[in-house]
């Protein structure tokens, strides 16, 4: 079997290319010649495959590829979801708990009259309350604001929203990666210095049981959002903060010892089946 692990031109940092070399290593473990190509690479010209593991957001790639009737995980429907925040959460109402949220109306100019909304925004969600764009990673492009002056500040033309900040969940967090519908392997994140608990943010990690109420709401949530594979993020109350379609595999992997590549790799084989 000959697969394409699909990255981006544009990412080159060693938190990358450690987790191309961890699936590179899974794949051959399975059995399969998986080689890399960039989404630059693959707007050219695209080589056969059985296979595309898709390592990045290029959302319109993923559907390019689908069209040519590659089987691409995940899916470009479901890395759309995951990717835009605001989309994720619409998806999983009604589905699992999460934090209550409001996504900003969209603009196309900088410095527009965002302040009746963040009115209401206040008065249903109280302060402070979290800031996130809608797309973004490793915890960028999210704070914990305030006042309405501070959630002004941080505005721009880019797709945004606001949510209910769970006090009890400051600087922690439970990561459950999924793969093939079943809780493969989770950690807790901390970070006494950072609301945030990403590792990136200079969170700390540790391994972690997760309880059966908290495996059942990352089976739902990943199921509904039509993953193979995927990273839920679970907040001290007990609902769903985010969930990843490709989350980050290589932290998992030294703070639990669980390499999940290759469990990822036997269920795509057996999702080609």
């Amino acid at each position: 079997m000959t697969g394409i692990l699909a990255i981006n031109a544009f990412l080159h940092s060693e938190k990358y290319t450690q987790q191309d070399k961890l699936l590179l290593a899974g794949a051959k473990a399975c059995g399969i010649n998986l080689k890399i190509y960039s989404n630059l690479e693959l707007r050219l010209a695209v080589p056969k495959a059985d296979f595309v593991l898709f390592w990045d957001k290029d959302v319109s790639l993923a559907h390019a590829l689908e069209q040519q009737g590659l089987p691409v995980f995940n899916s470009a429907k479901s890395i759309a979801l995951c990717d835009n925040k605001a989309l994720t959460y619409q998806a999983l109402l009604g589905t699992v708990p999460q934090p209550e949220t409001m996504a900003a109306p969209i603009t196309y100019f900088e410095g527009s009259n965002f302040s009746p909304f963040i009115d209401g925004a206040i008065e249903r969600l109280g302060l402070p309350l979290v800031f996130k764009e809608c797309y973004g990673s490793f915890g960028a492009q999210v704070f914990l604001c305030h006042s309405k002056e501070e959630i002004e500040r941080h505005i721009t033309a880019r797709p945004f929203l606001l949510q209910k900040f769970c006090k009890e969940s400051a600087g922690h967090d439970k990561r459950i990666e999924v793969i093939g519908g079943r809780c493969v392997a989770a950690m807790e994140r901390y970070n006494p210095a950072d609301f945030r608990a990403n590792i990136t943010n200079g969170g700390q990690m540790r391994p972690y049981t997760p309880t059966r109420e908290e495996e059942a709401l990352a089976l739902a949530a990943t199921e509904k959002l039509g993953l193979l594979f995927g990273g839920v993020d679970l907040l001290e109350d007990g609902t769903v903060c985010e969930v990843n379609s490709n989350a980050h595999l290589v932290n998992l992997k030294k703070c639990t010892g669980i390499d999940t590549a290759p469990l990822l790799f036997r269920a795509i084989q057996e999702a080609l089946q």
